[in-house]
C-alpha cells in the first residue's frame, strides 16, 4: 500500500482550498493501491487556512511569524501512524510543500526561493524507513 498527498488525489484540502490533481495518483487511489492523506488537516488545521513555509530551523511560520510547527507535527504523527497500520512502505508526497516536500521547501521568504529540504512529514516518515518521493518523480 501506498500513502499519497490527498490534494494530489484531487482532494480540495491546499492552503489556498484547492488541489494539484495529478491523474496518475487518482488512479492509484481508485484502484485501492493508495491510501489519500493530508497531514495538515490530520493536524487539525482547516482549508483553507493560512500560507506556511518551512520547516526553517525546525519551524513552520507564517509570514506574519505565526508558529504552526506542532500541528505540522502532530499532523506527521498521524501520517505516520496511518502508514503504520496499513503497512506503507511508500509515499508519494507533494513538492515543496512545508508537510510534504521531500528533497526542497520553500525558504521562509514567501518569495518562492526553494532551499534543500525536508517537509515535517516527509522527514518523520523517511526518518521511519518509508520511502518517500513526489508527484515529478513518476
Amino acid at each position: 500500500m501506498i500513502v499519497v498527498s490527498a490534494c494530489l488525489a484531487g482532494f480540495n484540502c491546499r492552503y489556498d482550498g484547492g488541489n494539484k490533481e495529478d491523474e496518475k495518483i487518482v488512479q492509484l487511489v481508485r484502484e485501492g493501491r493508495a491510501i489519500p492523506v493530508c497531514p495538515e488537516q490530520l493536524g487539525g488545521l482547516t482549508t483553507p487556512r493560512t500560507s506556511v513555509e518551512g520547516p526553517i530551523d525546525g519551524s513552520v511560520l507564517s509570514e506574519a511569524g505565526e508558529d504552526f510547527t506542532d500541528v505540522f507535527r502532530k499532523g506527521a504523527e498521524e501520517t505516520l501512524m496511518i502508514c503504520q497500520k496499513y503497512h506503507c512502505k511508500k509515499a508519494i508526497l507533494k513538492a515543496y510543500s512545508p508537510s510534504c516536500g521531500y528533497s526542497e521547501i520553500y525558504d521562509g521568504s514567501f518569495r518562492d526561493v526553494l532551499i534543500p529540504g525536508a517537509g515535517v512529514t516527509a522527514k518523520l516518515l523517511m526518518e521511519h524507513g518509508i520511502e518517500v518521493i513526489s508527484e515529478r518523480d513518476l
